[in-house]
């Protein structure tokens, strides 16, 4: 049976795989990621996609607004959902509507898995979803330009201030950096989920505060060795407790 619970975060979302078509709910869904394409019976808001991920029996959901997760069994063809917990963030209303109508749906759910199309139905309502990695592949590190969103110092995220640019290109052997402030480039080695950075050499441009305070992070991150990880448009770096949130520019 559903149960909601208020919490404060969300789920982390698993790193999906690709099992064969025609898979069977109960085993093909672990460590697999799916975003809406269509809904009958309910009407996704413009511009807004539900998201659910499946790891280890656990599952985890975004409809636009708060994060949900909880634990799973699927016996037959029916999705039940344990002691949903929903994270209690105020939205614009249209978008709470659409938290509340996917909450309901999760649990009780008929569920159908067709390769890399999922379907939920129940009581008129059926939401279509397509595996992440079909529906929003994960963009190449090399000649992606990744353009900086979030500065991470141990449990913090602060965002980088309007009207200040930080970005980086990687190409094999070398990255160029827009650094906030100055501009230059320098080598880079990449080994697994490991970059390996060479000496940066920059521009010695004197900007405003902001901008070289952003500066400050991004070299930071970019000195000996960071880890990386890139799920769909989004590339996180990490070294030590600094890092950096960064989005593939279109």
């Amino acid at each position: 049976m559903l149960g909601l619970a208020a919490c404060t975060g969300g789920a982390a979302t698993p790193a999906p795989s690709s099992p064969p078509a025609s898979a069977d709910p109960a085993t093909g869904l672990d460590g697999r990621t799916f975003l809406s394409t269509g809904a009958t019976g309910a009407t996704l808001v413009p511009g807004s996609q539900v998201r659910i991920a499946f790891a280890g029996g656990n599952i985890a959901a975004n409809a636009g607004c708060n994060s949900m997760s909880g634990s799973y069994t699927i016996v037959g063809d029916r999705l039940d959902v344990d002691l949903l917990a929903m994270t209690e963030m105020a939205c614009e209303e249209p978008l709470m509507a659409q938290d509340g109508w996917v909450a309901a749906l999760l649990d009780g759910a008929t569920i159908t898995l067709d390769g890399d199309t999922l379907t939920l139905a129940k009581d008129g309502v059926a939401l279509t979803l397509q595996d992440r990695e079909v529906a929003d592949p994960d963009r190449p590190l090399l000649g992606t330009r990744w353009v900086v969103d979030g500065l991470i110092s141990g449990d913090a995220v602060s965002s980088v201030p309007q009207g200040v640019t930080a970005a980086l290109v990687f190409a094999d052997g070398r990255v160029d950096v827009e650094a906030g402030c100055n501009t230059g480039s320098g080598t880079v080695r990449i080994d697994g989920a490991t970059i390996v950075f060479g000496p940066i050499a920059l521009t010695k441009m004197a900007c405003g505060e902001a901008a070289m305070a952003v500066e400050q992070a991004v070299t930071t991150v970019l000195t000996g060795e960071a880890g990386y990880a890139i799920e769909a448009g989004s590339l996180t770096l990490t070294n030590g407790a600094a890092g950096l949130m960064l989005r593939a520019a279109p």
